[in-house]
């Protein structure tokens, strides 16, 4: 007779009772209020609408926010790999503090993150006079933007390609060596279609979470509308203004955002598992 195992020992009571709870939580704190941004944003009509999110602040908003996305997630791509690969290639001295410095921003506040480009490259700064004196502008600039863009943005890619590359282990790199390519024909090769979809996975993460930006952007950017607001930024004017109708409508496209993010994480997700969970049985595998 075949048998089946259960995974947990709790009654269907208690699942039953925990998904249910699961389920009103998300319905009270994310469901319903996504669901009234896009009410609210519609409230007036589409004319309103797209007055809104066609108005010449809001299209300054959107530029500049392309702009630090469009900027960050490609540094980050870059170093990402460089620092995974690292991680996961080679053992060196400070690597755990290498590990340590990738995650600060998770757990530095990006206010704070934005203090500290306001520190250096203020005008009352560490480095404000002299950039005064070379007329260049960071602080309350699109470079400032996009410098606490990258600092907020930056674990993101390095931290999903380092587990799968730990797990896929150097024998591959190792073989192409052996069989003569060089550095860049081994990692174009060998290693890039290995991370792939890892490498998108934290792609599509870094580019949400830049986009989204509100915090280090809003101390460093001196909320200069129309030249240094982005979309979050625009949005808070505009509500503070009480314009409710415009604030929705243009927050409805950063929640828009947010549905295809999810959408496409979930995709790439599913590829990220099932190429995590092969090099783990290939890495098993290998004879010593």
């Amino acid at each position: 007779m075949r048998t089946t195992t259960r995974s947990t020992t709790e009654a269907p009571w208690v699942r039953r009772t925990l998904i249910g709870v699961a389920l009103v939580f998300l319905t009270l704190f994310l469901f319903i209020p996504l669901a009234t941004v896009f009410i609210e944003a519609f409230k007036k009509g589409w004319a309103v609408y797209a007055a809104a999110i066609t108005d010449d602040d809001a299209l300054s908003a959107i530029q500049l926010t392309l702009i630090a996305a469009a900027v960050s997630v490609p540094l980050n791509v870059v170093f990402g790999v460089a620092a995974a690969w690292c991680i996961a290639k080679f053992e060196f001295h400070g690597k755990s503090v290498l590990l340590t410095l990738i995650d600060l921003p998770f757990s530095v506040s990006p206010v704070v993150s934005g203090l500290i480009y306001v520190l250096v490259f203020g005008l009352q700064g560490w480095t404000g006079e002299w950039l005064r004196d070379h007329d260049l502008k960071v602080i309350f600039a699109v470079p400032g933007i996009v410098l606490a863009t990258v600092f907020v943005t930056f674990p993101f890619v390095a931290r999903e390609l380092i587990p799968l590359m730990q797990a896929q282990g150097c024998e591959q790199e190792e073989a192409a060596v052996v069989l003569g390519a060089s550095g860049w024909q081994m990692f174009r090769r060998v290693t890039l279609p290995n991370i792939r979809w890892a490498l998108l996975y934290g792609v599509i993460l870094c580019n949400a979470r830049a986009m989204g930006e509100f915090g280090a952007v809003s101390v460093v950017s001196g909320h200069i509308r129309g030249q240094t607001n982005t979309v979050p930024l625009h949005i808070e004017i505009l509500y503070n203004e009480y314009q409710f109708a415009a604030a929705f409508a243009v927050a409805s496209l950063l929640a828009g955002l947010a549905l295809v993010t999810l959408g496409l994480k979930y995709i790439v997700e599913q590829r990220v598992k099932a190429q995590l969970s092969s090099a783990r049985q290939d890495n098993g595998s290998t004879p010593a």
